[in-house]
């Protein structure tokens, strides 16, 4: 398993948070949505997701959620463990708010 490291600015390290404990040798970060979903692609959903969400010009990490609820079945794929490190409050809590959506939806078989 792997974690997402969402961040167009950021380095992995340089901001505080509870996911610093993490191995950063299973760690990928995008900068973009794009990339994102790439490596969602590649390697399917990450076990942990800390996540910004301005990421540039008019991308933001909603792009990238949006593209997950359009690929994934919500009522029989878990959401994975996440933290928002966003700047932006609206922002913040709309990552939250989704990810919540996400877990209520979430009806294991």
């Amino acid at each position: 398993m792997y974690w997402l490291f969402l961040d167009d600015a950021r380095e992995l390290g340089t901001y505080p948070c509870k996911y610093e404990a993490l191995d950063r040798a299973k760690a990928f970060t995008a900068r973009s949505s794009e990339e994102a979903i790439r490596l969602i692609e590649q390697f399917g959903l990450p076990s942990f997701m800390a996540l910004d969400h301005d990421l540039g010009g008019d991308d933001t990490t909603m792009v990238f959620l949006r593209w997950l609820a359009s690929n994934y079945d919500f009522s029989t794929t878990p959401p994975p463990d996440f933290v928002v490190h966003s700047a932006n409050p609206i922002g913040t809590l709309n990552i939250q708010a989704f990810m919540k959506s996400w877990k209520d939806i979430y009806n294991p078989p």
